[in-house]
């Protein structure tokens, strides 16, 4: 008798991240060399009389506000 094993299709690999794919692209942050992206765009401050846009980093996600 021979028996054969069926192995399910949905069956997830489970395989621990290595630090180097967890950190990936942070250093870059850590050292001030951010990818800014625009969140929202012209917005007008009316105490300083000037435009406002929001910028996030891609990577780490802090915000700044640019005052144009």
């Amino acid at each position: 008798m021979t028996e054969t094993t069926k192995i399910p299709d949905n069956v997830v690999p489970l395989k621990r991240k290595k630090p180097a794919e967890i950190h990936k692209g942070k250093s870059l942050c850590r050292h001030g060399f951010h990818k800014w992206i625009i969140k929202q765009e012209k917005q007008f401050d009316v105490k300083k009389g000037k435009l406002v846009t929001l910028c996030k980093c891609s990577r780490c996600g802090k915000e700044k506000v640019e005052l144009k």
